[in-house]
């Protein structure tokens, strides 16, 4: 037994069925328009196209969906207000800060600044592997109000990197917990694997999850951490180190999916 399963779905006027884990994770998926079965991975290719066996009508085409020409992306130039690409570091806290500042004189410093000054500091981090051959959107916001911090898409792949304040504070990782400095321990690692799950739905292509902790005087990762890394903003540059996934090609037809707001709709 693989241990897959298919699950049938129409998304933005397309019919797929998408092989699943059994924890619901998508490692592929079947347009029937097209004939093409997308692979998110190589190493379970055989037993992709085994369970989507009974499903599978005529010729089929295995591999990433093509790169559209210029004059399919000149068709698809999106709104303004559809327009991630745009958004800067923090880009929600900032509007939040715009619309309502709080008062002018607190007793503790407003919590939204730190969290402000961290997604602006990663943000920086980041931006500067544009050289590299990657691309970055920031702040893409999410149904129910939440908000992936920051997506990277390069020869390395896709990274969802989430920022943490940790400014001159010792950050403890005891998977899925997280400590910084005295405060109460909170489960930040399961809130970054399912921000990591919800972008690889939308770009069905894998995400890998990253906490980026700001400042810290130390980072204790006490175990191996399950598909998840931590780096500091000082170390984010690794992430360029690492090639191989995606071509250019691949790099920019996922980042103009990304940057769609609609893509993210239903998440």
């Amino acid at each position: 037994m693989s241990g897959l399963r298919v699950v049938p779905s129409r998304r933005h006027g397309q019919d797929r069925l998408y092989v699943c884990l059994t924890d619901g994770r998508n490692i592929a998926w079947y347009d029937r328009e097209t004939g093409r079965v997308n692979l998110i991975g190589e190493d379970r290719r055989e037993d992709v196209l085994h369970v989507l066996g009974p499903f599978l009508t005529g010729p089929v085409t295995v591999g990433p969906p093509p790169v559209p020409t210029p004059a399919e992306l000149a068709r698809l130039t999106l709104p303004p207000d559809d327009d991630l690409a745009p958004n800067r570091p923090g880009e929600a806290l900032l509007i939040a800060l715009d619309r309502d500042p709080g008062p002018s004189r607190r007793l503790r410093p407003d919590p939204r600044r730190r969290a402000l000054t961290a997604e602006q500091t990663v943000g920086e981090a980041l931006d500067l592997l544009e050289g590299a051959g990657w691309r970055t959107l920031h702040s893409i916001p999410l149904p129910g109000g939440d908000r992936i911090h920051h997506l990277v898409i390069g020869p390395g792949g896709l990274f969802c990197v989430r920022a943490l304040y940790a400014r001159k504070q010792r950050v403890l990782v005891a998977d899925p917990m997280v400590t910084v400095g005295r405060r109460e321990p909170g489960p930040l690692l399961r809130q970054v694997r399912a921000d990591a799950a919800r972008a690889s739905y939308a770009l069905t292509a894998e995400v890998y999850p990253v906490l980026a902790p700001v400042g810290p005087s130390d980072v204790d990762v006490i175990a191996s951490l399950r598909e998840a890394r931590v780096l500091r903003d000082t170390d984010l540059s690794e992430l360029a180190h690492s090639g191989g996934i995606l071509k250019p090609a691949d790099v920019e037809a996922l980042h103009a999916m990304a940057r769609d707001r609609h893509t993210w709709s239903r998440v």
